[in-house]
């Protein structure tokens, strides 16, 4: 039976979206785990008939460990309650783990009407950056088998979750299946967009400080400079997102310095 856990804090206003597509016409072994929530985040899943599991403590590591203790089978997929997933998307992530993959991630569809340009330029590079066409995160979707949890659930809780299981699969034993997809919603401003990407310089500093993880490739001079060479036309957008990229590290160095790998900065512009 084909698992879905999905840690939801605060996620009333999107969580029905998710579970209205992922259970248009099928029978998944879904859990929905309320962490911290203050709003009508287990009501709504539970008026989708789906099981769910609530806990006082506003954790996503607290949710997924809740998830992972009530999920029934396998394959299992982790899925943030703020994207958009069908049923057709998540069987074929069960398919082809069924052809001996470890983990599994669908294709990205980014959400950009009504973004400012600013957004729009920076994820114009993003998503053509090779890490991040091959990496399974950033797409809110990882689907593993049975071994490939064993594996994830070995790893140390960090904030970059996703990046983390990422790393933990080597080229050969992970795929990105091309007839899955996920609607991911971008930040709507400048603002949020830099709320998320110092969130992320944090993450993966963390994932830096220990010594066996290491946080995988980086965005190089090279990497912005193939991109532009194939596509002259994005090189002011080459641009924005260099200039958010140094922005970013600064305004995430006061984290870094701390130690602070606990503070969550939620784009709340995503969950409309």
């Amino acid at each position: 039976m084909l698992s879905v856990v999905i840690p939801a804090h605060n996620e009333a206003r999107v969580i029905g979206r998710l579970l209205d597509g992922l259970l248009d016409g099928e029978r998944f072994d879904v859990v929905v785990v309320a962490n911290g929530c203050t709003d009508d985040t287990a009501e709504v899943a539970r008026a989708h008939g789906v099981r769910v599991v609530e806990t006082p403590k506003p954790s996503k590591r607290t949710a997924l460990r809740l998830g992972d203790e009530a999920a029934r089978g396998y394959p299992r997929l982790y899925v943030d309650a703020d994207i958009e997933l069908t049923a057709a998307s998540a069987k074929a992530l069960g398919e082809a783990l069924a052809q001996g993959f470890l983990a599994a991630a669908p294709q990205r569809v980014l959400a950009l009407d009504g973004r400012s340009w600013l957004v729009r330029a920076y994820y114009a590079i993003w998503v053509r950056l090779p890490h991040v066409r091959a990496g399974l995160f950033g797409r809110g979707v990882i689907a593993v088998s049975e071994a490939g949890n064993e594996r994830i659930r070995a790893l140390p809780p960090v904030m970059a979750d996703d990046l983390a299981a990422s790393l933990a699969f080597k080229a050969e034993e992970r795929v990105i299946v091309p007839s899955a997809e996920v609607v991911i919603q971008t930040p709507r401003t400048f603002a949020d967009l830099m709320r998320r990407r110092v969130r992320a310089v944090t993450s993966v500093a963390e994932l830096d400080a220990d010594a066996q993880a290491g946080a995988g490739d980086r965005t190089g001079v090279r990497d912005l400079l193939a991109i532009v060479i194939r596509r002259p036309w994005l090189a002011p957008a080459a641009g924005v997102f260099v200039g958010v990229a140094v922005l970013a590290r600064r305004r995430a160095a006061r984290a870094i310095r701390a130690g602070d790998y606990t503070t969550w900065l939620r784009d709340e512009s995503s969950r409309t």
